[in-house]
């Protein structure tokens, strides 16, 4: 099963704030649905959890939310082990490529980024780390007697970090991508994916279970 998603093109990089450019890609970005629990017997968890997707022909836009999450912030530093923390996850691979990236940022926005040839060999992309925008929001609230989170992640990733050239246009760009929720250390660990991973076990470093992106 791939699924495949519609990125619109909007002019979202001439939006005046970050505000601005999160408002018009909540209205006018396409929704994912990152509801896949793949391992339910080991890691039952789940959460509503979406994130809407644009394009400017120059960047991806990502805007993740996240429901009722019982959070953990540890790490504070790019390259740190984000994916203990609550923590979302956009891995691309394009068209006709064997390497693939991954872009893991926590709720407090720190990042990891690399270029992958498997998992365990990678090349962190450290040269485009200043050119990804994020900005993130908590909003604490308390659900029976218990302190929960609703929080956001904006990351806006310029097509030269996602392994494309200066002059090429992403408009018309078929890539192969998943998202991710995920939390290792959080009080409730879970793995969830927007396409399905059919493997024993969590591991989301596998193109070979990536949907697919068309953008316009």
């Amino acid at each position: 099963m791939m699924n495949t998603l519609k990125v619109p093109k909007q002019h979202i990089s001439q939006c005046e704030t970050i505000f601005d450019r999160i408002n018009l890609l909540r209205e006018a970005g396409a929704v994912a649905r990152i509801d896949r629990v793949n391992w339910k017997e080991e890691f039952p968890k789940s959460l509503p959890v979406s994130v809407r997707v644009a394009h400017d022909g120059e960047r991806i836009y990502l805007c993740y939310e996240v429901i009722g999450e019982e959070i953990r912030a540890v790490n504070t530093e790019d390259f740190g082990s984000v994916w203990e923390d609550s923590c979302v996850e956009f891995f691309m691979q394009r068209e006709g490529e064997s390497v693939y990236r991954n872009f893991e940022c926590n709720v407090l926005g720190a990042l990891l980024a690399a270029k992958h040839k498997t998992r365990s060999e990678a090349e962190n992309l450290t040269g485009h780390m200043a050119s990804i925008d994020r900005f993130s929001t908590i909003r604490h609230r308390y659900e029976s007697g218990k302190q929960v989170s609703d929080w956001t992640l904006y990351l806006a990733i310029p097509r030269q970090a996602m392994g494309f050239s200066d002059d090429e246009e992403l408009s018309g760009k078929k890539i192969r991508v998943n998202f991710y929720k995920c939390g290792d250390k959080t009080p409730q660990p879970h793995f969830i994916s927007w396409n399905p991973i059919d493997l024993p076990s969590p591991n989301f470093h596998v193109p070979q279970f990536f949907g697919l992106l068309e953008l316009e």
